[in-house]
């Protein structure tokens, strides 16, 4: 894959499931969230064929990801690919590792012409303007999540 001077970035395999959930953890920490899968989920994940982790190195080093998976849009008809994260370690920063790996993403939508969609915090404004640099566009929409079996509780209070 292109990349700039010494940024080099290749798909994941799954010998390298310790380095992709050391990174998941890594960007899980940073935003303050919890990680529940383990490197051997990754191991599985990443042999799907839906599933697509791109690593990249710095000089050698391991300097972030992105990962994603193709979806079905309903309303188009069509696949889609969505933009699971992009991390960036902090030491890899402002060296263009992540535009590298945005660019790789696209080179993995381009052959079927995939819209590529992601999402942010609504306070990482860094993220949005990086991503506004990138030419996306931003829509607002609010982001929920439900899991029925773990909220179980919560369920019966709101049916009373």
């Amino acid at each position: 894959m292109t990349t700039s001077a010494d940024v080099r970035i290749r798909p994941a395999t799954e010998q390298d499931s310790a380095l992709v959930d050391t990174m998941v953890r890594e960007i899980a920490a940073h935003q303050g969230d919890h990680v529940h899968a383990t490197a051997a989920d990754w191991r599985i994940a990443l042999a799907r064929p839906d599933v697509q982790v791109l690593l990249a190195f710095d000089g050698g080093h391991p300097a972030g990801y992105a990962s994603t998976t193709r979806r079905f849009h309903l309303w188009s008809g069509a696949n889609l690919l969505a933009l699971d994260d992009l991390w960036v370690r902090p030491e890899a920063r402002d060296r263009g590792v992540g535009r590298d790996l945005m660019l790789a993403v696209a080179d993995l939508a381009a052959p079927e012409q995939l819209t590529i969609v992601w999402g942010a915090r609504s306070d990482n404004e860094a993220a949005h303007r990086f991503y506004l640099r990138l030419g996306a566009s931003m829509t607002t929409k609010a982001l929920f999540s439900w899991n029925p079996a773990r909220d179980v509780d919560a369920n019966a209070h709101s049916r009373e």
